[in-house]
Formats: C-alpha cells, structure tokens, sequence
C-alpha cells in the first residue's frame, strides 16, 4: 500500500536534485562571464595613455626665421655724396674691429672744416650696425632687434649732461624709427647731437650725428643736423635691404646653376643611352642596315 507513495517521492527527489545541479551549472557560467567583462575593462583601462604624458600640442611652436641674414660694409652704407654733406672732411671712413661681421659693424667720419680766425665747423658722423638671429628661447630676430631699439633710445635719452632733450619717431624710415636730439655743452663749444636708431626687420642702424662751431664759428641748427642725420639712417636701411636682396638673388642663381647642370647631365646620358642601345648602324648613306660589330 505504502509503495506507490515510496516512488513518488523518490521522483520528486530526483527532479530537486538536477534542478539544483542545473542552476549550480548557471551560476558558474554567469561568474566566468563576469571575470571576463571585468578582464576586458582592465584592459581598456591599460590601453588609455596617462594624463600626465607629452603630446605633440604641447611642444611650443617654433619660433619665427629672421629675415636677414647678412650686413652690408658700415663703411658703404651711404653714398660719397651724403658723406661729403655731412661731413666734407671727413675721407675715408674708420671702420671698427669685430670678428662677427655678418652680425655687427661700426664705421665713423671725423670732420674739421677749418676757416682759419673765423673759427671751424666740427662734424662727427658713426653708423652702427646690429643683427639679430632667431633663439627658440628668447624669441624672433625681429622681437629682439625692436628690444634693442628701445634700449638705444633709453641710452640716448639718458646721455649725461643733455640739455633740451626732444625725441620724435620718424617715418618712411625702415619699419619704425625714433630720434633723439639734445644739446651737450664742452669746454670747446656747445655740441648739438643726434641719434636715429631704426629697425629693418632682424637689423638695427644706428646714427650717430653731431656738429659744433668751434674758435667763434657759428653753432649750426639742430634742424639741419636732425634732417642730415635722418637722410643717413634712410640710407643705411636701404644698404642692408639691398644687401640682402642681392643674396637672396645669388643664392636662387646658384640653385639654378644646379638645376641645370643636373639637367644637362640628364640629357647627355639620355642621348648616350640611345646611341648604344641600338644593335644596327646605318651605313652612311643610310641605305642599307649593317649588323654592329
């Protein structure tokens, strides 16, 4: 009687027992799967770069080429007219020591017009020559010629012993300019002094200008000096952008020359392939084909 029930309870037994098993079988499966998502988020991770490593947007930029890359002979800078109007005595100009004249040259004329007991004219003219290369670290060749220039017109400016001070830009005079004009009193007159300092690009000019009438003669105008003084810094500007083009142009030339030279040796090793690339040579009358020897 009992029998049956035995069975059925042996049956539902055996029904718990695999559905335990089966749902055991699940939860491992679902666990690798987790381990395996959690594997592909650390690698993710790895693959990312660091926050705090270089990219290329972080290297600064480069900094900006000079212009100009040669100075012209301070000592030719003006022509023989200006240097005879300013100053007539003068000769030939001095030109100073320096190892490094693609970067700095200074020349000057000293000038005594004597006229005997009616007293004489002093002249003293200096051009000044300075060129600036680029430096990653300290900025453009231009940045640091217009660095400079302020330099020289604060040196001019505090000139001791300067008496009616006056500085005023100046126009159609390189890419900017200034002047300073002042009087300066010696033992053997009263000096009326000029300074042009004007920049060209990568280049400073310099112009330093002054006159006195000595023994009695007459003080010239501080107007004369300073339109004298202007018309020598135009000059001087114009040197060094002359100087430059005339590089430039004979740098193309040189590159032409080249091409050229590899052009014409192009053409003859071509006319020379062609020649033996034949196994025919024509008679001269060029009837009949022969067989090359």
């Amino acid at each position: 009687m009992h029998r049956p029930a035995q069975r059925l309870t042996r049956v539902l037994v055996c029904a718990a027992t695999a559905t335990v098993i089966i749902g055991a079988a699940g939860c491992s499966s679902d666990s690798g799967s987790d381990s395996g998502s959690d594997d592909a988020k650390k690698g993710g991770a790895s693959s990312a770069p660091a926050s705090g490593s270089a990219t290329p947007d972080s290297a600064p930029p480069p900094v900006e080429e000079a212009a100009y890359t040669k100075l012209p002979d301070p000592c030719e800078t003006l022509s023989k007219t200006t240097r005879g109007e300013l100053a007539p005595k003068a000769g030939a100009g001095k030109a100073s020591t320096s190892d490094d004249t693609a970067t700095r040259g200074t020349c000057s004329w000293s000038s005594l017009d004597n006229n005997g007991v009616k007293g004489s004219q002093f002249r003293w003219l200096n051009v000044s020559l300075l060129r600036f290369e680029s430096d990653q670290n300290r900025g453009s060749g231009a940045k640091l010629a217009k660095e400079y220039l302020g330099k020289q017109i604060t040196d001019a400016q505090g000139t001791s012993g300067a008496q009616k001070l006056a500085t005023a830009p100046l126009n159609g005079t390189g890419d900017e300019a200034q002047r300073v004009a002042y009087d300066l009193k010696k033992k053997e007159g009263t000096f009326k002094q000029n300074t042009v300092v004007a920049r060209v690009e990568n280049v400073v000019v310099t112009v330093d200008y002054n006159g006195a009438g000595l023994a009695g003669d007459a003080t010239p105008s501080a107007e004369t000096l300073t339109k004298a003084a202007q018309k020598a810094a135009k000059e001087a500007v114009a040197a060094v952008i002359a100087a430059n083009e005339q590089s430039a142009d004979e740098d193309g030339d040189s590159k032409n020359k080249k091409k050229n030279n590899k052009g014409d040796k192009g053409s003859e090793e071509g006319k020379t392939g062609g020649g033996s690339g034949s196994g025919i040579s024509r008679s001269p009358d060029k009837s009949k084909p022969q067989k090359a020897a």
